[in-house]
């Protein structure tokens, strides 16, 4: 077992979100093998979605048995439920409505048309989390967390230089003034996201590329968010190769 961080690069989007695809797919059974079931944090994204379009139309979708799956977000925009801008709505309509999911399985952040003040809001899906919590944590056992990278280093909703990434005690933030429209949004904490076995973070494009060495080259995560990723057993970062480019030879994997 390792939680070394690897990087495998793809010639293109296209190729990068089939091949996490088939990956995410592969690695799910072999944990439904081992355990009763598994925890998965989404993400948003255009990355994100595209990857779960991929699981969608692939060939072996319905080899999952979707009934012992759970779905968590790692972030939410705390926006009306079916604002096209919520990752709840995206991720349905490319995965979720298509699969033999159980509804109660789904678990999306509150939106801001169920819970108006979005303190509370945090609070309730902290509560959700607790309900599933493993023995040893306050939050369930995420088997896989999916993380998008912003241009400028964030992971889910924590920001360089803000105090949501610092957050060592609440499992969920309320973010009020994010840097990226929409302002209001919920996330998970970094020591909940690097509890997850296994950190998937997935980017593509040469505006990613800066944020991705400076996290490979051992940046502060305050100042870099990505920098602080790490599962417990493995983070493995899908890039295109346009988002490789400042990625020293040595990390990247010819296979995993």
């Amino acid at each position: 077992m390792t939680n070394e961080r690897r990087v495998l690069v793809h010639p293109d989007k296209e190729a990068l979100a089939a091949s996490v695809a088939a990956r995410f797919l592969t690695k799910t059974i072999d944990i439904l093998d081992d355990l009763d079931g598994a925890n998965i944090a989404l993400t948003g994204g255009t990355m994100g979605i595209a990857v779960l379009e991929a699981v969608n139309s692939s060939p072996a979708r319905d080899t999952i048995d979707w009934t012992k799956v759970h779905f968590w977000w790692g972030d939410e925009r705390f926006v009306p439920r079916d604002d096209p801008e919520r990752n709840e709505r995206q991720a349905r309509e490319a995965l979720l409505d298509h699969i033999a999911v159980p509804p109660e399985n789904i678990h999306p952040f509150p939106a801001s048309d169920d819970i108006a003040d979005i303190d509370e809001a945090a609070r309730v899906y902290a509560a959700e989390l607790e309900a599933f919590a493993s023995e040893d944590q306050r939050f369930p056992r995420f088997d896989i967390t999916f993380l998008g990278v912003g241009p400028d280093g964030h992971i889910a909703s924590l920001f360089p230089d803000r105090a949501g990434i610092r957050e060592t005690e609440a499992t969920v933030i309320a973010e009020r003034e994010s840097p990226k429209p929409p302002p209001q949004r919920l996330s998970l904490t970094r020591p909940v996201l690097n509890a997850s076995d296994r950190i998937w973070l997935v980017l593509s494009g040469t505006d990613k590329a800066s944020a991705l060495g400076l996290a490979l080259a051992g940046a502060s995560f305050t100042e870099v968010p990505v920098a602080g990723a790490k599962g417990r057993k493995r983070t493995v970062f899908f890039v295109d190769k346009d988002a490789a480019v400042d990625v020293p030879e040595n990390l990247i994997a010819p296979s995993y």
